[in-house]
């Protein structure tokens, strides 16, 4: 076959329509708060998410932060992940159109063995192609007809030509769109990219659980993960379930850029937006303990979350009520810590060397610069510089 789009019609026994060829993550809006935050966590009733629950108002940690400025920081891997999706044509399959999605995937964890030396510890990246689970003729041995289905797209010239390949093809379910309510909210061109997501997150969690049978995480050396440890359940991939693999977060910690203020709600399981906007510089909040609402979804499993947010600049050098905080999440791992909370001094200790990691600034250099940590800075970009251009994925196809 010529390319791989006339490879996958001819495989497939469906027409492709040669449609415009898009980077969907910047041609149309994709909402991806739900792969950040997940609504149905909610504050567990009369329990706080640290130890000492006499702790009411923001609690000023800058002389701390300043104190431990010159001992070694927590901090020592930096992880981040990111995928870039398209949209790559339309594909006919028994008289019904559905998108041929495809995406560059990639996670990237860097280690910091001291100020001058910061270096990529593990990298994985890989491109991928997300089709309609009816894109498989006969609907059996599913996982063999698109593995032999990646084979041959590898073996199209233009592709080798590249000196690149691609690692799987991941379906998407293609059940039919009955109602008005499914076709605005469960539109195929979302179901593709998050199979995308997925596997991101897959990787990810791969990442972690590298680290931790390498016995490299400790007390001493932590692992902060670029955006929240919210992860939703996944049909497919090898950590499907986050309860099953919770002991590989025993020493990591989720800082989120961006997060929905609404979704903090204080012991009362009323809205704290009001707190988290007006909270003094390198001041953070209480930590409240969260748990998945298990009457709506039980398959998340029955574990807990210690939340709280923390500011790191200066409100009125900032654009918005919430540039310059971010929000840290830990999973509570010990029979101890889902009882009473995390200990109030690790809190700190947390939350000061997140304070000491602010600076240098990437201001100008990105619009999120206020909520910027500056080694997951350094790892997103390094992870972003490994990928092929928009113009170059593109002409793959």
């Amino acid at each position: 076959m010529g390319n791989i789009l006339s490879l996958l019609a001819h495989a497939t026994n469906g027409n492709c329509y040669k449609s415009y060829k898009y980077c969907a993550d910047t041609d149309i809006t994709i909402p991806t708060i739900k792969y950040e935050e997940t609504k149905d966590l909610v504050p567990v009733k009369g329990k706080y998410g640290e130890t000492d629950t006499s702790l009411k108002k923001p609690k000023d940690l800058f002389e701390f932060s300043r104190k431990i400025s010159q001992s070694e920081p927590l901090f020592r891997f930096f992880l981040d992940g990111s995928r870039r999706t398209y949209k790559v044509d339309d594909l006919e399959l028994n008289r019904r159109i559905f998108p041929i999605m495809a995406g560059q995937v990639g996670v990237a964890c860097c280690e910091r063995k001291g100020p001058d030396e910061f270096k990529c510890l593990e990298l994985e990246k890989s491109l991928v192609i997300a089709l309609p689970s009816e894109a498989n003729p006969d609907l059996k041995n599913s996982d063999l007809f698109f593995n032999n289905l990646t084979d041959k797209i590898n073996n199209v010239e233009r592709v080798q030509n590249a000196g690149t390949k691609f690692t799987k093809i991941l379906d998407y379910p293609s059940k039919r769109l009955e109602t008005l309510e499914d076709i605005e909210s469960r539109k195929y061109e979302h179901l593709g990219i998050a199979m995308i997501q997925d596997e991101m997150i897959d990787c990810e969690k791969r990442i972690v659980s590298k680290l931790t049978n390498r016995n490299v995480l400790n007390e001493s050396s932590y692992l902060m993960k670029d955006g929240s440890l919210q992860y939703k359940p996944m049909k497919t991939g090898e950590y499907k379930e986050l309860a099953k693999i919770k002991n590989n977060y025993r020493r990591v910690v989720g800082v989120s850029k961006l997060f929905n203020p609404e979704l903090f709600k204080d012991k009362s399981n009323k809205s704290n937006a009001a707190a988290i906007a007006e909270l003094p510089l390198f001041s953070r909040t209480p930590a409240f303990l969260f748990h998945h609402d298990l009457e709506k979804q039980s398959y998340l499993g029955d574990f807990k979350f210690a939340i709280w947010y923390v500011r790191i600049r200066h409100r009125e050098r900032t654009e918005s009520p919430f540039a310059g905080v971010v929000k840290v999440e830990k999973i509570l791992i010990t029979e101890k810590e889902n009882e009473e909370g995390l200990e109030s001094d690790l809190v700190d200790i947390i939350t000061a060397n997140i304070i000491n990691e602010r600076n240098p600034v990437c201001y100008g250099q990105d619009k999120r610069w206020a909520n910027h940590l500056y080694p997951i800075y350094l790892t997103e970009q390094f992870l972003k510089s490994h990928y092929l251009s928009d113009t170059h994925f593109l002409n793959l196809f």
